[in-house]
């Protein structure tokens, strides 16, 4: 499916009958679309939305057991949520767009943000190659100490792939332990992994990894020795989380996941792959 501004957005969908098509279209599957009664994979949309089973004509709602059968939404509302959520809009703003309560819509974008962590941890695979690794501190007013921990903050570690992809985690603390156990599952060995200077990082070099690290307080980058890339995803990440005000730590994992499904796919149709992540049947 091409990519669908706002503006072409609100010409396709204008109704909960467009709304439906537009799903049904959508869907690559029939197995939440055929009929509960008699399982029947045809069906015709009514003029009020419905689906109608042709085969005992019972009207029945379709996409049973997806995303978006979680909250009662309309499905006008549904998609501009997804397409408000895709454009980085707030849930404040969102809920005024689309004429639904805050409480709704902030339901609705963690749902939306669920549906990307289920499918992050579906599709997820080892880094190899040339490896940047490095932590961030996110939340709290007070910078703490990197080796002890960061009082108040949350503390994320982050691997990314020089021409591919970034993949983060939220950690405990920077120990060479927590560090070298993150690193392992995430990329494989005989990589070269860029780090800076960080004692924590030493046993990399015992551990299948070439290793090689830039001194910061005296240079950024030594030839291809830097960490640029995953520095410029902390830039990215904050920048965005900066809007929500804080961010619980109950939720933090959805937010930051969310950050790193961004990154990955900024010159994708974004609003597609969500549709396809809402559109799953979980079992």
């Amino acid at each position: 499916m091409k990519r669908v501004d706002l503006i072409e957005f609100s010409k396709i969908i204008t109704d909960k009958s467009t709304a439906l098509e537009f799903l049904c279209k959508q869907y690559k599957t029939n197995d939440a679309v055929c009929c509960p009664s008699c399982n029947s994979e045809k069906y015709y949309i009514t003029a009020r939305g419905k689906m109608r089973c042709k085969n005992c004509k019972i009207d029945y709602k379709p996409f049973r057991g997806t995303w978006l059968d979680i909250i009662s939404i309309d499905f006008v509302k549904w998609l501009a949520l997804i397409k408000l959520f895709d454009l980085g809009i707030s849930a404040r703003r969102a809920a005024v767009e689309s004429n639904v309560s805050y409480p709704t819509a902030l339901n609705a974008f963690d749902c939306i943000r669920y549906s990307i962590l289920y499918r992050l941890a579906e599709t997820d695979h080892q880094l190899k190659g040339e490896i940047e690794a490095d932590e961030a501190y996110f939340g709290g007013k007070r910078k703490g100490n990197r080796g002890r921990g960061a009082k108040n903050k949350t503390i994320v570690f982050g691997i990314l792939e020089r021409k591919g992809k970034v993949s983060v985690q939220i950690v405990d603390n920077v120990s060479a332990k927590t560090l070298l156990s993150n690193t392992i599952k995430k990329v494989r060995k005989g990589s070269i992994v860029y780090t800076d200077k960080w004692r924590g990082y030493d046993s990399l070099v015992f551990s299948g990894y070439r290793h090689l690290s830039v001194d910061h307080s005296k240079v950024f980058a030594n030839g291809k020795v830097y960490i640029n890339g995953i520095e410029g995803f902390w830039s990215f990440a904050k920048e965005r989380m900066a809007k929500h005000h804080g961010v619980s730590p109950g939720k933090f994992l959805l937010y930051i996941k969310e950050m790193e499904w961004r990154y990955n796919h900024q010159d994708e149709d974004t609003f597609s792959l969500l549709l396809d992540y809402m559109l799953v049947v979980n079992n």
